[in-house]
């Protein structure tokens, strides 16, 4: 009866400062497609553990930002942090948009099972990436193109692997084809021999090979220690401070079972 009552008294809470949604009506997510599993496990265990409704939609990173700023969504699944122009976007619309770290995620390279190569370094796959290495031999591996595989404009991890590797400003080859998730990416890679893509660590399985850059493989241990450089946050946007059945919701990565959650998807706890 008491936890009935207190469940009550944040419901409105979360009603009254439009910061939540009223009760019956759902917690909304919107973005990612990398934290897309993260953003459904939590859903479900908060679903069942409050009988608050919770949906999650997986339109990219971009899109989370847009459904925050124009007040379509409760919550941004983002693979990336918030663009300046975007943040200044919100604040027109009397949107704040405050940040909040959910997990450590290791950007992986992939290639297809069969290809023998193990390791390139950043510069490498940045050439790769530019279109001035365009055969496997060139890094000596066999005689056969590269197909280049990135993700959309509108996708957070694209912004990072940018960031992270082949460096801001700098254009991707004409040659690249583009996939839409992670899923797609891993698809292309595991059917494809000559192909490299970069996916969430969370997302690799054994029908894609990652591979070491500068010499070290993306595993838990090596994102957490720092020693694979190529990491980023994940993050979940909200506008202003949370607080009632959203903040409930935000602090499931606090918690032993949102930790659970975050090692079993294969992502890293902060």
């Amino acid at each position: 009866m008491i936890k009935k009552l207190l469940l009550f008294i944040a419901v409105v809470v979360f009603a009254v400062s439009g910061r939540a949604d009223a009760v019956g009506r759902p917690i909304v997510l919107d973005g990612s497609t990398t934290v897309g599993p993260l953003a459904k496990s939590f859903a479900s265990w908060f679903t069942k553990k409050y009988g608050i409704p919770v949906t999650v939609s997986e339109s990219g990173s971009g899109n989370g930002a847009k459904s925050l700023i124009n007040n379509s969504c409760t919550i941004a699944a983002m693979s990336r942090a918030m663009k300046a122009e975007e943040i200044a976007a919100a604040k027109t619309k009397g949107v704040n948009p405050v940040a909040h770290v959910i997990a450590l995620d290791g950007l992986s390279m992939v290639v297809h099972p069969g290809n023998p190569i193990r390791s390139l370094s950043k510069a490498q796959i940045s050439a790769i990436y530019r279109g001035t290495i365009t055969n496997w031999k060139e890094v000596g591996g066999a005689n056969a193109r590269i197909v280049v595989i990135q993700r959309e404009s509108n996708s957070g991890t694209q912004d990072s692997f940018r960031e992270l590797v082949v460096g801001k400003g700098v254009q991707i080859t004409g040659n690249a084809e583009t996939q839409s998730s992670n899923g797609a990416v891993k698809s292309r890679v595991s059917s494809t021999y000559s192909a490299i893509g970069f996916l969430g660590l969370g997302f690799v399985d054994s029908s894609v090979k990652a591979i070491a850059v500068n010499g070290v493989l993306p595993t838990v241990k090596t994102v957490t220690n720092g020693t694979y450089t190529v990491t980023r946050p994940l993050f979940f946007y909200t506008n202003g401070q949370p607080v009632g059945a959203v903040k409930q919701f935000i602090d499931i990565p606090h918690t032993a079972d949102g930790k659970k959650m975050i090692s079993e998807l294969g992502f890293i706890n902060r």
